[in-house]
């Protein structure tokens, strides 16, 4: 054997021997080291975590009322009745559209007609006596996000909502299923501390509701309160003649000659637009006037000649009929 190979093989012994070392010193500190997480020695928790405060309670009796549509007329239609009714005895309430309506006409879209529907929101606010506030989401494009979520949880903390107004969602249009979707989803996380922490939780969840419709599949449309609507109905269709561009317009479905230049003409118009949706109301009161019995005895439920409907929500807080009243404080004693 020459001297080169006598080298290369001392030098392969002793690579050997070094890992046989690093072995067996890894084994032995492995074996005084015991387990990694022995059952008798847990792992010491994470310390705790400081939670939040809570929204604080309104201070001036009122009662807070805060409803979601998905598009700039939705709450309007649905619920302006009694947003008038609580705010002319000093309540709460708020109106917010989901989406800014920016493709919602035959003729406009984009940023001008989304202007122009928030115009037309603000000045129903006016007439009704509340506030109003329009997200901005492409119509047609909400969709029931974590982010969404959070969103609508904020809303319904920083208003410190008794009331949360909704769509169901069963309907025909896909922003609709998605806003009751959306308030659905927040109508138990709004009372969780930990999410959202940046906006106070509510200590109690609030009362959650439906507006009316007239879907029957899964399930149709079941009316827990109804409401008479007959002393600000002039109101409700002031704001509908206010939302120009959905009804004298015709919205999605006008075209140019539904609603020209000619002053005759237009008023023709918003008084067709009137009619019709009045008769809208007309047959809410028609339609539950059992209800409006319970609510009003049946002398003064045979007068009411408008009105809207709400169903109560399963997620929510659940009203005794002393609550319902309470909250609704409408309808007369019992």
């Amino acid at each position: 054997m020459n001297h080169g190979s006598a080298k290369r093989r001392r030098f392969f012994v002793s690579l050997l021997l070094i890992g046989a070392l690093f072995f067996l010193t890894g084994a032995v500190g492995s074996a005084n080291k015991g387990p990694s997480n022995p059952s008798k020695e847990p792992r010491s928790a994470s310390p705790a975590l400081s939670k939040p405060a809570p929204a604080p309670d309104p201070t001036d009796g009122k009662l807070r009322v805060i409803c979601f549509g998905a598009h700039p007329d939705d709450d309007e239609l649905s619920a302006g009745g009694v947003a008038a009714l609580w705010a002319t005895r000093g309540h709460h309430v708020k109106f917010v559209s989901c989406t800014n309506g920016d493709i919602g006409h035959w003729g406009m879209a984009g940023g001008p007609l989304a202007q122009r529907r928030a115009a037309e929101v603000k000045r129903c606010a006016e007439i009704f006596g509340i506030e109003a506030e329009v997200l901005d989401i492409h119509d047609g494009e909400l969709l029931p996000t974590l982010e969404n979520r959070k969103t609508i949880v904020r809303l319904i903390r920083q208003w410190r909502a008794d009331i949360v107004m909704c769509h169901r969602s069963n309907d025909y249009h896909p922003d609709h299923r998605n806003v009751g979707l959306l308030v659905q989803d927040a109508g138990y996380m709004v009372s969780v501390p930990f999410f959202c922490p940046d906006t106070p939780y509510l200590k109690r969840n609030p009362v959650f509701l439906y507006y009316q419709d007239g879907f029957q599949k899964p399930n149709p449309f079941s009316p827990d309160i109804v409401v008479a609507i007959d002393e600000v109905i002039e109101k409700k269709l002031a704001a509908v003649s206010a939302l120009e561009s959905q009804f004298a317009e015709g919205g999605c479905d006008g075209a140019p000659d539904l609603y020209p230049n000619d002053p005759e003409k237009r008023r023709t118009r918003q008084q067709e637009v009137r009619r019709s949706w009045e008769g809208s109301f007309v047959q809410t009161a028609n339609q539950y006037r059992k209800q409006l019995v319970e609510g009003y005895g049946q002398e003064q439920a045979a007068k009411v000649r408008c009105a809207e409907a709400f169903e109560i929500c399963e997620y929510g807080r659940q009203p005794s009929k002393k609550e319902i009243r309470e909250l609704f404080p409408f309808f007369p004693a019992p």
